[in-house]
């Protein structure tokens, strides 16, 4: 059995998406330049304006960076890092605005927001948040959050079993 006081985990797939981010506002950039050089209309101005607005949607795709350990969440953003303890939690909150999003609240007043997705593809960082919220609520901290969180562990067991039947050949 594993020792879940050294337990880490974090998004696999961030420097992939991370990646992504950069290659779509290098893109748009060379694009823009690329149609400003063509058309005899590049300036100096219009050239740093392209790379700004290329820059911008960089930081606009750049993926939030999650990791976790066995009794903390944290999602580190672009300008700040929120965490929460997993083992404190009394609420955990599906917002189903434009994109979807889990909300975490600790006892300690710490906040932390995630996209689901995230967790359906990292089972490692499932797991964690899991095992963390099975202790608040044998606490009797979480009030509120069951639900959404049951509906999650049922996304990630099912991606999960699809991908052992793929990788098994039984797909």
């Amino acid at each position: 059995m594993a020792d879940t006081t050294t337990a880490a985990a974090h998004d696999a797939y961030w420097a992939g998406e991370a990646r992504s981010a950069v290659l779509h506002g290098t893109g748009l950039l060379a694009l823009l330049l690329g149609i400003d050089a063509l058309s005899d209309r590049l300036t100096l101005w219009t050239a740093l304006l392209w790379a700004v607005l290329g820059a911008a949607l960089t930081l606009v795709l750049l993926p939030a960076r999650i990791s976790a350990t066995a009794d903390r969440l944290t999602v580190r953003c672009l300008w700040r890092e929120h965490s929460v303890r997993t083992d404190l939690l009394v609420s955990v909150r599906c917002v189903d605005d434009i994109a979807h999003r889990l909300v975490l609240r600790d006892e300690l007043g710490g906040r932390a927001e995630l996209d689901p997705r995230v967790l359906v593809a990292n089972p490692a960082l499932w797991r964690l948040l899991d095992d963390g919220a099975r202790v608040s609520v044998d606490r009797g901290l979480l009030r509120c959050g069951g639900t959404a969180l049951r509906r999650l562990a049922r996304q990630v067991d099912g991606e999960l079993a699809r991908t052992v039947f793929q990788v098994s050949g039984l797909s």
